[in-house]
């Protein structure tokens, strides 16, 4: 019998489902690599193992000493190669890939709401836009298990995927998940101005600013208490401590 090999399409796919699982919990039993599977006419084992394969490539889990499966396919390496670090080619050609496995337009496989968009080459850019955010957000979310790293927050609606180096300033490395972070809505909003940043060496750092209301119960709470405390940080993804020094020195307030 012929062996059925992986091909560059369902390769990408698994690299994308990768970005969506925590490592450690991925398994043939996780809701997201069943759907995932199915999707591509895969056993769930067989993606878990891509999985673990893609992981044997990320050298910020081999840091950390975690290792994914030590065998795996030159198709990984190519795929890995191609889209490790070119994160916005990654995140709207795996959607695509996604919806045309499920016979769907992108815009049914994504669930986004599109609607309301303009037609014509506006709309593409538009809802190429709204697919890649999403993705960003999912692969952040996921990487922090769905709690914001400064007050371990879980409540879905309030958690933010917040870029570190804002989307307006940095192209190249606006879906990187190396340059995110989990909040909460109110840490989101205070890091987007200024008034708190993160260390190069994760540490949380609070804006003078913030200083002077710091006899306010509100305050307090919400800020003066987490000062010089550590985030938790991700698995994988962890925040890029060049980025950090770009907040650091161009948006936080001193």
């Amino acid at each position: 019998m012929a062996k059925n090999n992986w091909t560059r399409e369902q390769t990408i796919v698994a690299f994308n489902v990768y970005c969506k699982v925590p490592f450690k919990k991925s398994s043939s039993r996780h809701p997201v690599i069943i759907k995932y599977a199915q999707i591509i006419g895969r056993s769930p084992s067989a993606l878990n193992m891509k999985v673990g394969n893609f992981g044997r490539l990320d050298p910020e889990l081999r840091k950390k000493g975690i290792v994914g499966l030590t065998n795996g396919s030159k198709l990984e390496e190519t795929i890995w190669n191609e889209f490790h670090g070119n994160w916005t080619d990654l995140a709207f050609e795996s959607e695509l890939l996604i919806s045309k496995f499920q016979n769907k337009t992108i815009e049914e496989s994504t669930k986004i709401d599109l609607s309301n968009l303009p037609t014509g080459l506006d709309r593409q850019r538009l809802v190429k836009t709204r697919v890649n955010q999403n993705f960003f957000r999912t692969t952040i979310l996921t990487a922090y298990n769905q709690k914001c790293c400064i007050t371990g927050l879980s409540i879905p609606d309030f958690l933010v995927a917040s870029h570190i180096i804002p989307w307006s300033k940095n192209k190249k490395e606006r879906l990187n998940p190396r340059n995110g972070l989990c909040l909460n809505s109110i840490h989101d909003k205070a890091f987007d101005k200024g008034f708190l940043t993160i260390s190069s060496n994760n540490k949380i750092i609070l804006s003078k600013y913030l200083i002077d209301y710091e006899k306010e119960d509100a305050v307090l709470d919400f800020f003066i208490k987490y000062q010089n405390k550590e985030i938790s940080l991700p698995e994988k993804f962890i925040p890029n401590p060049d980025f950090l020094e770009y907040h650091y020195e161009n948006i936080f307030i001193k």
